[in-house]
């Protein structure tokens, strides 16, 4: 059993993989990082759903999570995601995770299985007792077509084998009631249109793709509330919120890539199935980013 401690409080940025002529530009992906830092995110996601984890070769996730931990160097934290349909393939890729450096883990339920709840809870179990590091649930069932029971939830924290949940199912009665029989488990946001919402029922930050464009505005956003100035944040987050939904008029990562794209970061290149966006998103993504800069 682990002891539990809180990850982050704030912004994680969970962040894009760029490429180049279909190979991994680690030289875009350093510049990114460094921006989120310098940004003054709290900590950063490799191989999330937003970097395309499920279209990388396990080498591939190995390698980033090796570079992330050497680029960052200890500025913040670094959640490695690691999870899959698999549980033993989950657990190795705990187990060389943690042996790279990663600080925390990102295990999302496992996908097109649809485990029940029990099926669930075993598999955090057997990634727990593989690595000694915190681990984040990741439930977003609109991706993987299961949701974690909120007492599977409390049942894991009860018995130390998760840390933390990445609530991306968009329901924020699913939320304020986890939090609410969840006695001691962090929640994140997966969602960066609730992150205020979210922190206002008692949630600790969100796992923000936008933040891959704007890490200094949803960092400032979040801790505007964290210091009490409620109406502050709450413009803050009413400006942004044009950009966050055109960003995800398409599936994600597409519409943040292509963002990314127009302020130079990385190229709009992807791994098929992902593509490019249409262009009417790409419109109305250059719409919303010269609106937000122009207010």
């Amino acid at each position: 059993m682990k002891d539990k401690k809180l990850i982050f409080d704030g912004v994680a940025t969970a962040l894009i993989t760029p490429f180049s002529d279909g190979k991994i530009d680690y030289g875009a992906l350093g510049m990114l990082i460094d921006m989120q830092i310098e940004g003054g995110v709290d900590a950063l996601v490799i191989c999330g759903t937003t970097g395309e984890s499920s279209c990388l070769s396990d080498e591939e996730k190995l390698a980033l999570f090796e570079f992330t931990v050497t680029r960052t160097d200890g500025r913040v934290p670094v959640i490695a995601g690691v999870g899959c349909s698999d549980t033993e393939k989950t657990v190795k890729m705990c187990r060389a995770a943690r042996e790279r450096g990663a600080n925390a883990l990102l295990i999302v339920t496992p996908y097109y299985n649809r485990p029940t709840a029990r099926g669930l809870y075993l598999h955090y179990r057997a990634c727990a007792e593989a690595s000694d590091i915190p681990i984040i649930a990741y439930n977003v069932p609109p991706r993987t077509g299961v949701s974690i029971p909120t007492a599977t939830l409390a049942e894991l924290l009860r018995d130390g084998y998760i840390d933390s949940v990445k609530e991306a199912s968009g329901d924020l009665s699913r939320t304020a009631e986890i939090i609410s029989s969840c006695d001691g488990l962090t929640v994140y946001s997966g969602n960066d249109d609730q992150t205020l919402p979210t922190a206002a029922l008692g949630g600790r930050g969100v796992i923000s793709v936008v933040s891959n464009i704007f890490p200094r505005e949803m960092t400032e956003m979040y801790r505007t509330f964290r210091r009490g100035e409620h109406d502050a944040a709450a413009e803050m987050q009413r400006k942004l919120t044009p950009v966050e939904h055109a960003i995800f008029s398409e599936v994600n990562p597409l519409g943040i890539k292509y963002a990314a794209s127009l302020l130079g970061i990385c190229r709009s290149e992807f791994r098929l199935p992902m593509c490019e966006p249409t262009e009417s998103t790409k419109d109305k993504i250059k719409r919303a980013i010269e609106t937000f800069y122009a207010g």
